[in-house]
């Protein structure tokens, strides 16, 4: 099957019997009724999930080509679990710099409180990942594209140094979504989703997801189970609706993303426009040759600075001032308050972020209105 047919009917049995619903029920109930005497079957929403998550999984994981997948509460949820599963006190993980301010606080606080040390390696350079490598150098960490100045990296010679050193290798690759962007297909070993974002696609679920080989997500289980990072049902069954619109979304959002970028290189008051699909992104290479679609992100840098900025969006009318992304309304934020808002100034523009930076999630809308309501956010800014 194609990924547009995956993303609707991944997982589902060959030949459903008469009477069964279309859309796959939501079972609401966290607990269910045991046979006495026994263990087996499903117990408590919370360790085991019922048949619904179970057939989610499945289907995520085809679209990701990987052999399972887990579904936990958030994207940090995501992030901290397989951290947990795959560290121990006394390690070490070397990171890219270039990665979302909630990870970046969870390796500097919460994993260095349990004695696990990170190196932050400016990504792009596969020298500075093998010269991080220690002897207790566990995993190393990546996020591509980038969130919020959606650089594109290639993943390819930091596999290498991965297989070369016999360490896991995690990314997030929420920015890009399986239509975009398939990195166990590259050599990654396991890859992250806040599902938060394009994977449900409306803004109103909170989800996580964790893709890999059946051994490495049945121990992500376990641990999701003991550590309380499992999802609500009804998220699930959000999830599994939002999933079925999820190629039709994403080559809409690509499309517009691109008119929207195109547009923003002719305005003077943008010091930077960065979209993976504009031959003057720096990684645009890259893209082409690693990505299918480039993707609804786009990042822009203001002349005027913070300013400018904050202004830009207080004016917008259209586009929303607001957190997340990937989903069917058009936002933008300051990356500054918001994704990277746990960072110093200066630990922001060493990642590229600027005062003056805003972070735009394409939606649905059609262009010329969204380009509309650029064009009078901008009229007689400075």
């Amino acid at each position: 099957m194609k990924r547009a047919t995956i993303a609707i009917a991944g997982g589902n049995p060959e030949h459903l019997a008469p009477g069964t619903p279309v859309v796959s029920p939501l079972v609401q109930s966290v607990n269910f009724i045991q046979e006495a005497g026994t263990g087996e079957g499903l117990l408590y929403a919370r360790t085991g999930g019922t048949e619904s998550l179970k057939l989610l999984e499945s289907r995520i994981a085809m679209l990701e080509g990987a052999e399972d997948a887990a579904i936990l509460g958030s994207g940090m949820s995501a992030i901290s679990c397989t951290m947990l599963t795959l560290l121990r006190p006394g390690d070490h993980i070397v990171s890219s710099a270039w990665i979302y301010g909630g990870a970046h606080k969870l390796f500097t606080e919460e994993l260095r409180a349990l004695n696990i040390d990170v190196t932050f390696v400016v990504p792009t350079e596969p020298e500075n990942w093998s010269a991080a490598v220690k002897p207790n150098t566990r995993l190393l960490f990546i996020e591509s594209p980038i969130n919020p100045t959606s650089r594109v990296l290639d993943v390819a010679p930091i596999v290498e140094v991965a297989k070369k050193n016999g360490l896991v290798t995690v990314i997030d690759a929420t920015f890009a979504g399986p239509i975009n962007y398939r990195p166990i297909e590259a050599g990654i070993d396991v890859v992250i989703h806040s599902a938060t974002k394009s994977l449900n696609g409306h803004h109103d679920v909170l989800a996580g997801v964790v893709c890999g080989t059946k051994d490495f997500v049945l121990e992500i289980k376990k641990k999701l189970g003991n550590w309380g990072f499992s999802a609500d049902p009804f998220a699930c069954w959000l999830l599994e609706r939002g999933l079925k619109t999820l190629d039709v979304r994403v080559k809409r959002q690509n499309e517009n993303a691109m008119k929207l970028a195109e547009w923003c290189l002719t305005r003077p008051e943008f010091s930077t426009v960065f979209y993976p699909g504009l031959p003057t992104h720096p990684d645009h290479e890259i893209a082409e040759r690693t990505l299918e679609g480039f993707g609804g992100m786009l990042f822009l840098t203001m002349n005027g600075g913070g300013k400018a900025a904050t202004k830009f969006t207080k004016r917008l009318r259209l586009a929303m001032n607001a957190a997340s992304l990937g989903g069917v309304d058009t936002l933008v934020s300051e990356p500054r308050f918001m994704s990277h808002g746990y960072l110093t100034q200066e630990e922001r523009e060493e990642m590229g972020i600027p005062d003056g930076s805003i972070r735009v999630s394409i939606g649905l809308e059609d262009i010329d209105d969204i380009i509309s309501d650029f064009s009078q956010a901008l009229t007689n800014l400075v």
